[in-house]
Order: C-alpha cells, then structure tokens, then sequence
C-alpha cells in the first residue's frame, strides 16, 4: 500500500491535478488500490517525462524547498549562492501586480488625481489668496485712517508693511508634497 495522490503531489512539489494528469497520460502507474508508491512514481515520472516538463517539476520542487527554508543544494536559504529565489521573485511579482490594479481601480473609481494638476492648483489658490491680502490695505486704510483720525496714506503704509511682514513669514514656511 502507497500513499495517496495528494500525498504523493506534497512529496513531489506539485498540484495533485499534476499527478492526476499524469496518471491519465501514463507517466506514472498507481497502484491496485489507487494509492501510489512514492519511489517507483518517482522513478517512472523520471523515465517517462520529457526534459521541459521534467525541469518545471524540478522547479516546483525547489520552489517547495525554498518555501520550507531550505535552498536547492540542501542548505537554508540563507546559506544558499545569493540571488533571488524563484519564489521571492514570484512574490515580488505578485505585490506589484496587485499594487498596480488598486491604484488602476481607484483610478477608475476618480479616487486619484493628477499630481501636478493637484500641484498646480494648489498654487493658483495661495497665489490668488496673496494677492487679495496685498489687495486689502489700499481697500480699508482711508475707512480705518477716516475712523481713527490719523493720516490715510500713514495707515497705508503701517498696514501694508505689517501684511508684506506677515506674508513673508507664511512664505518660509514649505509645505511638503509626497
């Protein structure tokens, strides 16, 4: 008595649709009772796969053991010859391509904007909200001069320096856009 085809797959690093597949086609012969013998399923996968297909089990296999910590030579992962594994990349891969698709579907939903659109429009509001505060002393200091009894072209000139003064601080002070 073997063991059973999902078994069989976990030992070999590969779906059991693999093995079923590969039962129907006669690459690998199970037993009586259907279960399979790992050694001669091994041996007759071997023998009867050819090399593309034998080096994408090889391949999964790795996978497998990369997964479980421990590198192609036998050794961990850690102590293997560097480089990216196959399934690190294939992780990679797949965080990139469901970062790519969320920033597609909020797009798609108007959840984004254009950066320098953004950028631009940001600009245009300070711009024209500074250029009604440099507006402002001309507009009021003959009113505040006539009401307080004072000269109005002096109340101009106080009012609009302290406001010139006051932008220029605002002015220091940078934003920052990520």
């Amino acid at each position: 008595m073997g063991i059973s085809i999902r078994a069989y797959a976990r030992h070999r690093g590969v779906t059991d649709t693999a093995v079923h597949k590969a039962i129907r086609t006669g690459r690998v012969t199970p037993e009586a009772d259907g279960t399979i013998d790992a050694d001669r399923a091994d041996a007759d996968w071997a023998r009867n796969t050819d090399a593309p297909k034998g080096n994408k089990g090889r391949a999964e296999s790795v996978v497998v053991r990369e997964a479980n910590g421990e590198s192609s030579a036998g050794l961990p992962a850690s102590q293997s010859t560097g480089g990216t594994s196959l399934l690190q990349a294939r992780t990679v891969n797949e965080v990139v391509k469901a970062q790519t698709n969320k920033v597609r579907l909020a797009r798609l939903k108007g959840e984004l904007v254009d950066r320098p659109q953004a950028i631009a429009h940001v600009f245009k509001l300070a711009r024209s909200e500074r250029d009604a505060w440099l507006n402002w002393p001309a507009r009021v200091s003959a009113q505040m001069a006539a009401k307080l009894g004072v000269d109005a072209h002096a109340m101009h000139v106080a009012l609009e320096a302290a406001l010139r003064e006051h932008l220029q601080e605002l002015g220091d002070l940078r934003p920052r856009v990520d």
